[in-house]
C-alpha cells in the first residue's frame, strides 16, 4: 500500500512537472469561454478536433484552452465535462488537450462568486439541494450571537440558490472540479511559444516555468497561502496581468526581453476580451486570443492555429493570416 503511494505521488509530480513540448505538428489554442459551451464546440468541430459526436478526432493536435471556460454564461459545466473526457482521449491519440487555469477558475474555487451566472447554479440542482442549502446555511451560521433571526435567514437563502451547495463542494480543493483545475498547468511552452491566461509581470518574470505553475496549484490546494501579493491573486500575476495585452511602446525592450528569458519567440494569451478579433501585438510576439467566444461578449467563434512555421486564425471555416 505505501509502495502504491508513493508511485501516486511521483506520477503526480512527473505530470505536474511537465510544462514544455517540442515538435509539436499542430497547436489550436482558444481563448476564454465563459460558459459557451456550444460556441466552443463549433470552433472544436472547425478545427477538425472533434466530431459530430463530440469525440476526439484531432490525432496528434495539441489543444490550448487558455483559461475562464466558468461565469458570465450558463454553460461552463457542460464545457468542464467536454475537457475531462478529450483530455484522455487526446493523450491516447498522441495529442494533448491543455486545459490552463485562468483568474474565473480560481475566483470559482475560493470563492468569489460575483460573475457566477444563474444557470450556473441550475446546472447543479437537485433532488437533494434544498436539504443541502438547509445545512449549508446552519453550518455559516453555527455559534452566531445572537442567532439569525427569520428574516435574516430569508435574505440568505435569497442569496444562495438551489444548487450553490452543490457548486460550492464541486470547486472545493478536493471537488470534482476543484481538483481537476489544480491538477492543470497555468502556462505551458509548446514549440517555443508560452501560452497562459493572464500574462508575464516583471514582477513575476524571473520565475520559472515549474515555479509559477507549482506556486498557482500550491495557493489553489490551500486557500490560507493566498495574498494580494501571490500568484492568483495579485494584479500582476499571471492570471490577471494585462499589461502586455495593449500596444504599448514603453513595454517593448521588456516583451523582448521577457521572452528571450524564457527561451520563447511568442506569448499568447487571453483574459482581455477583443470581441471578433485575434490580435497580434508586438510585432506578432504576442497574441491575444480572447475573441469574445461567451454569449454575453458575441459567441465569436474563431481561434488560433500554428501549423509548423505558419500562423493563422480560424474563425468559422475560413483562414486568415496571422496579422
Amino acid at each position: 500500500m505505501k509502495r502504491r503511494l508513493v508511485l501516486l505521488l511521483l506520477a503526480i509530480a512527473v505530470a505536474h512537472g511537465e510544462e514544455t513540448w517540442n515538435k509539436v505538428e499542430r497547436i489550436v489554442a482558444v481563448g476564454d469561454v465563459h460558459g459557451g459551451h456550444d460556441a466552443f464546440v463549433a470552433v472544436l468541430r472547425n478545427a477538425k478536433l472533434i466530431d459530430v459526436a463530440g469525440g476526439w478526432i484531432g490525432g496528434r493536435t495539441h489543444l490550448v484552452q487558455t483559461g475562464d471556460v466558468m461565469d458570465r454564461g450558463a454553460d461552463s459545466r457542460k464545457t468542464m465535462e467536454l475537457l475531462m473526457v478529450l483530455e484522455k482521449q487526446a493523450e491516447k491519440a498522441g495529442g494533448r488537450v491543455h486545459a490552463l487555469i485562468g483568474n474565473h477558475e480560481a475566483m470559482n474555487m475560493y470563492g468569489d462568486l460575483r460573475y457566477v451566472a444563474p444557470g450556473e447554479f441550475a446546472a447543479f440542482r437537485g433532488l437533494e439541494s434544498q436539504a443541502m442549502l438547509e445545512a449549508a446555511f446552519a453550518r455559516e451560521t453555527r455559534g452566531m450571537k445572537p442567532r439569525p433571526d427569520a428574516i435574516a435567514r430569508a435574505q440568505w437563502m435569497a442569496e444562495h440558490p438551489l444548487g450553490w451547495a452543490e457548486h460550492r463542494a464541486a470547486f472545493g480543493p478536493e471537488g470534482r472540479y476543484g481538483k481537476w483545475i489544480r491538477s492543470h498547468n497555468a502556462i505551458v511552452k509548446i514549440n517555443g511559444v508560452l501560452f497562459l491566461h493572464g500574462g508575464i509581470s516583471p514582477k513575476f518574470a524571473e520565475k520559472s516555468l515549474q515555479e509559477i505553475n507549482d506556486g498557482v496549484r500550491a495557493e489553489l490546494a490551500d486557500f490560507s497561502s493566498m495574498s494580494e501579493a501571490g500568484f492568483v491573486r495579485s494584479e500582476d500575476g499571471p492570471l490577471w496581468y494585462r499589461g502586455i495585452a495593449q500596444e504599448d511602446p514603453a513595454l517593448v525592450e521588456y516583451v523582448g526581453k521577457m521572452l528571450k528569458g524564457y527561451g520563447a519567440r511568442r506569448i499568447v494569451i487571453g483574459h482581455t476580451s477583443t470581441p471578433g478579433r485575434i490580435v497580434s501585438l508586438y510585432g506578432g510576439t504576442v497574441v491575444s486570443i480572447d475573441a469574445g467566444l461567451g454569449p454575453v461578449y458575441g459567441g465569436h467563434r474563431m481561434c488560433l492555429v500554428m501549423e509548423g512555421e505558419e500562423a493563422y486564425v480560424l474563425k468559422g471555416e475560413q483562414k486568415s493570416p496571422l496579422s
